[in-house]
């Protein structure tokens, strides 16, 4: 017997009256969903329900409270044939395995040791800088992270490939798109110049972590890597049992590819957001202007830097770099006060719910200074605001990623300007397996001096 659901939502009266705007325009196509029928949308695209979930309680009964009624959606289980069963798409005893063994080496106490690489690596990208050059500061980000992560997690040196990386990257991100198409699959099975790049550049990936994990095996034991850490690893609670040669190629893979596009995508859209809000900009210098570049450089400054942390809060609030959550039901259960079938698919839209005004005032406004009101902050709901996911397969990496992100963001900002070139107005958005901005960012760097 089909489902008939006694929520409201869009009813769909030809193939594709849902789907293809889902696909097409899926942002404001998600905002316009919650706006007209509430914190419970309700929909169907084929034969699969789809909740779309946009109340904070709602949102935490999936994530944490009834979290082992849901896994993965359909999008992330498509991804396998390009990630593997890494810690984004494994599931059960398998995930919570690996997760156990690559914790060690993303403790935040780990995370503080990289500080010294992630501010070498960006005071070396931003002295190439000249005052008044224009460049695209989407790409320059993209290359910087890809650098700290292979280095920090890697303790590879990938400066001379890392356009070429970038570029297999690139293909990567952008075929996700797929896996939000029911005819994914499909495309994917035929010969297609698009298919053939794909698989060009998943080689080239698997290659060069292939090369890692071999160079690091040849060295024995030693370095504080996170690649050389599971390699030491064992499971205890599994009798010792170490990662396979398989598994640590698909969590490096992983950890190596969603290590450095996140934070790559926040920064940028926090550059592109202090370049439209210069009172911002200038609040944000005079916070890095009491402080020494090497000061700054210190892992122990990072606390100091309050205002650097509510830009990048508040840049993820608008631009998440995971623009939505996937979940997808593998028995019936109540949920968010709906009940939900087996096999539905949830949705939880960060893009939808940190704009919601029950919980931003003037939500479509970049203030940072909203992280500075303790009553404010307080007051707000635990779930209206989760760039980093949450319950048992929250981000591994958050600690990582607001680090890195604080570091550089600071040491970017100290000493250059950042001034948009192009017509004011929002900047174009590519939401794949996460927020991009479509066109990249190209801007002009302006010296502080």
């Amino acid at each position: 017997m089909s489902y008939t659901s006694p929520y409201p939502g869009p009813r769909a009266r030809f193939p594709g009256q849902i789907a293809i705007p889902l696909r097409t325009r899926t942002l404001p196509y998600l905002t316009h969903l919650a706006a007209t029928y509430g914190d419970i949308v309700s929909f169907r695209i084929g034969r699969r329900a789809f909740f779309l979930f946009s109340h904070p309680d709602a949102i935490r009964d999936v994530l944490v409270t009834r979290a082992d009624a849901f896994v993965k959606g359909p999008a992330l289980q498509r991804a396998r044939p390009a990630l593997g069963d890494g810690l984004l798409t494994s599931e059960g005893d398998l995930h919570r395995r690996q997760r156990r063994l690559s914790q060690p080496a993303l403790h935040p106490q780990r995370v503080a040791t990289y500080a010294g690489v992630m501010f070498r690596y960006a005071r070396e990208a931003i002295d190439r800088w000249q005052d008044g050059q224009e460049m695209d500061l989407h790409r320059e980000m993209m290359r910087l992270t890809l650098r700290i992560v292979a280095k920090t997690l890697f303790d590879a040196e990938v400066e001379r490939e890392v356009d070429e990386l970038g570029r297999a990257m690139d293909v990567m991100v952008n075929m996700f798109t797929r896996a939000l198409a029911p005819w994914g699959l499909l495309l994917n099975a035929l010969p297609l110049p698009s298919n053939f790049r794909f698989k060009r550049s998943h080689r080239r990936l698997l290659a060069t972590i292939d090369r890692m994990i071999a160079e690091r095996r040849a060295e024995g034991p030693g370095r504080n890597d996170l690649l050389s850490i599971l390699l030491r690893a064992r499971d205890e609670e599994s009798n010792g049992v170490a990662m396979d040669d398989r598994q640590l190629r698909d969590e490096s893979l992983t950890l190596f590819t969603a290590g450095h596009e996140t934070t790559a995508n926040a920064l940028t859209f926090s550059l592109y957001l202090l370049a439209e809000n210069s009172d911002v900009q200038r609040r944000l210098h005079e916070e890095l202007s009491a402080l020494s570049e090497g000061e700054i450089g210190a892992v122990a400054a990072v606390d100091s830097l309050v205002y650097t942390r509510a830009v990048l809060a508040e840049s993820m609030r608008l631009y998440p770099p995971a623009w939505a959550l996937g979940r997808q039901a593998t028995r019936d259960v109540e949920a968010g006060g709906a009940r939900v079938p087996k096999n539905s698919v949830l949705l939880m839209s960060q893009w939808v719910v940190h704009r919601d005004a029950r919980w931003w005032p003037d939500p479509e406004r970049f203030d940072p200074s909203r992280w500075l009101d303790p009553a404010r902050m307080a007051a707000m709901p635990r779930w209206a605001y989760f760039p980093f996911g949450g319950g048992p397969r929250q981000c591994i990496g958050e600690s990582f990623a607001w680090m890195e992100a604080t570091l550089l963001l600071a040491t970017i900002c100290r000493r250059w300007r950042i001034e948009r070139i192009a017509e004011s107005g929002p900047l174009p958005l590519r939401p794949v397996i996460t927020l991009r901005p479509r066109n990249g960012f190209v801007a002009r760097v302006r010296s502080w001096a």
